[in-house]
């Protein structure tokens, strides 16, 4: 296996009949990583571990509106359980950052991290985000976290910019026909200030 490449996927590149672990942040989030990533020939595997979301109420949100999503593509959802105190435990001395800041990068280090341990526990090789879809986060700084983890745990991190033509206008459009719920801030306490 070849320690973390980063690619982008191309139509010569295309992986048929290959497992992909895809992190998802929300549902609005995963439309079009979902679609992308199976028109790219993969089975996707959905994956939905976000203990920084807070309260619990949106929580539930998020997760139905995963649940709605996952079952309009026929993937396989894995839920895992809400446990913030993970999230509270990991930021913690980071709750003063400003969004975009070192809290940021230590939700997304935790998020990943779990992605890449759940793909080895599913002896799955590749596994990506949906989070780097938001015109609100730092596609390359996103992709270097993943390149590091799926390094460490001999694995690959798939790292594409589904931002990039028109993929949040691709992502909104799904979510919107699909009628799920949409936030308004990352999803963190300190988010919502």
């Amino acid at each position: 296996m070849t320690n973390s490449k980063k690619y982008l996927l191309k139509q010569e590149q295309k992986k048929n009949n290959s497992t992909i672990l895809l992190h998802a942040c929300c549902g609005i989030c995963s439309s079009y990583p979902v679609s992308y990533l199976q028109d790219a020939g993969f089975d996707v595997v959905v994956y939905f571990y976000n203990p920084n979301i807070y309260p619990d109420t949106e929580y539930k949100k998020r997760l139905e509106a995963e649940r709605t999503l996952c079952s309009h593509f026929g993937v396989w959802l894995i839920e895992e359980n809400y446990n913030p105190e993970e999230f509270f435990d990991y930021v913690k001395g980071f709750e003063n950052e400003p969004e975009k800041g070192l809290r940021c990068d230590k939700c997304f280090e935790l998020r990943l991290q779990k992605t890449a341990e759940k793909a080895k526990e599913l002896a799955i090789t590749d596994f990506t985000t949906s989070i780097v879809i938001s015109p609100h986060k730092n596609f390359q700084k996103l992709a270097k976290i993943g390149t590091e983890i799926a390094e460490k745990e001999n694995l690959n991190f798939l790292a594409v910019d589904f931002k990039k033509k028109d993929g949040f206008l691709k992502t909104n459009k799904i979510a919107n026909s699909l009628s799920l719920y949409r936030q308004n801030y990352c999803g963190c306490k300190f988010s919502m200030r």
